[in-house]
C-alpha cells in the first residue's frame, strides 16, 4: 500500500500556544472595547447642543445665525435683539433652527 512520509510536516507546541493566546487576547480586547463603546452617551448631535454657548454672527432680531462647533446655525432669539459677537446660550433645537437667550 503507498505511504505518505508527514514526518516533516511537525507543528512547535509551543507555536500553537502563542497562537492560541493571541487569538484570545485579541478577541477579549475587542469584546471590551465594544462593550464600552456602547456604554458611551452620544456626544455628537442636535440633542447636545442645549445649553451651549454659541457666538452670534449675524444680529439675531429675533432670528439671524450663530456659530457653534464648527458650524453655522440659524438662530431665533427669544428676548430681543442679539449683537454679532456677543454670547448666547441655546435653550431648543427645532428641525435647523436653535432658540437662544442672551447670556448673562
Amino acid at each position: 500500500m503507498f505511504q505518505i512520509d508527514l514526518s516533516w510536516l511537525q507543528i512547535d507546541p509551543w507555536s500553537i500556544a502563542i497562537i492560541a493566546i493571541g487569538t484570545v487576547a485579541f478577541i477579549a480586547f475587542a469584546i471590551i472595547w465594544g462593550i464600552r463603546a456602547h456604554h458611551h452617551q452620544i456626544s455628537a448631535g442636535r440633542e447636545e447642543l442645549v445649553g451651549k454657548t454659541a457666538e452670534v454672527k449675524i444680529a439675531l432680531e429675533p432670528k439671524g445665525v450663530v456659530f457653534i462647533q464648527g458650524e453655522r446655525w440659524t438662530a431665533i432669539s427669544e428676548k430681543g435683539r442679539v449683537e454679532p459677537g456677543e454670547e448666547v446660550i441655546i435653550t431648543k433645537v427645532d428641525g435647523l433652527k436653535l432658540h437662544v437667550t442672551k447670556k448673562e
